[in-house]
């Protein structure tokens, strides 16, 4: 029974994380990119603070939390959040979930220099294949010298990416020192302030013209809701009950539901090349998973 549970949430986390990219797509319709993230980031915090008061855990962080808390807001919410969704002003949805789930790939390589997590050869094919993909998806514009914003865009996400690894490697580092739910309240509470104030100062004009639609407002609770707070819960908990390294080869579905969501509600286009980019970057993904999972296992027999 515990284990249909595991596979229940994997699948419903899978879904909302999906779609997500084409909730963010709608949102940016009528609010600027910092203003739309720093809004989902108080959203998704402040569902977060009723979860821990529930639990009865302390809010207030120890004074030796505040510098990882703040460094956690700077990797994640600035560098991945606040510019994975200025990117996509420029790229579709299901396209900008593919650049962005390049993540496992990119903190197999950091993990190597950052964390003493040697590179091998699964690791190795495992990153060629993903790079292979990204250049499946923004290379014909490359090769044909077709500098556009949509490049420019692609570009940004896949920056955000490796902040998004960044911000795993750190947490790594650190985060087994700290309650995990509360960490993350913090690091949302944090980047949302951090990007009220970006965004007061480079979307002033947005913002005194800003208009909301009832789909914007509906998809901004939802990534603030759903999407950040609940889908971090129940992927916490999918991590308590299974190996991190099974669990994250899950993540292969959600580029795919992304390009399938932004096919079937924005009518997106999707073409050979992000067919095959989509499958590469995904089969990088699996590989450098499976590593991870057959070391752990053989870890687990030594110590028996």
């Amino acid at each position: 029974m515990n284990q249909v549970r595991v596979v229940s949430m994997i699948a419903i986390i899978s879904i909302i994380w999906g779609y997500l990219w084409v909730t963010v797509k709608i949102g940016l319709e009528d609010f600027p990119p910092f203003l739309f993230s720093s809004f989902r980031l108080l959203i998704g915090a402040a569902v977060l603070v009723i979860v821990l008061l529930v639990k009865k855990v302390r809010i207030l962080p120890e004074k030796h939390e505040w510098k990882p808390f703040f460094i956690l807001a700077e990797l994640m919410c600035i560098g991945y959040y606040a510019l994975s969704t200025f990117g996509m002003q420029f790229v579709d949805s299901g396209v900008s979930s593919v650049l962005v789930y390049t993540m496992p790939i990119i903190v197999s390589v950091m993990a190597h220099f950052m964390l003493k997590e040697r590179l091998v050869m699964n690791k190795v094919i495992g990153l060629l294949i993903g790079a292979a993909g990204l250049v499946c998806i923004i290379g014909t514009k490359l090769f044909h010298l077709s500098f556009d914003l949509t490049l420019v865009g692609e570009a940004i996400i896949v920056v955000s990416a490796f902040f998004w690894a960044g911000a795993n490697i750190y947490t790594k580092k650190v985060g087994g020192a700290h309650h995990k739910i509360k960490m993350t309240m913090w690091q949302m509470l944090i980047g949302a302030v951090l990007l009220f104030v970006i965004s007061f100062a480079s979307e002033h004009a947005a913002i005194t013209n800003l208009t909301v639609s009832t789909s914007s407002l509906l998809a901004l609770l939802y990534n603030g809701i759903l999407g950040s707070a609940v889908a971090f819960v129940g992927w916490n908990w999918v991590l308590s009950k299974i190996e991190a390294s099974i669990a994250s080869i899950s993540l292969m579905s959600v580029p795919l539901l992304g390009l399938f969501f932004g096919w079937l509600q924005l009518g997106e286009e999707i073409t050979p090349n992000i067919i095959l980019g989509a499958v590469l970057v995904c089969i990088g993904i699996l590989l450098t998973s499976i590593k991870i999972q057959r070391q752990t296992i053989a870890k687990e027999k030594n110590a028996d």
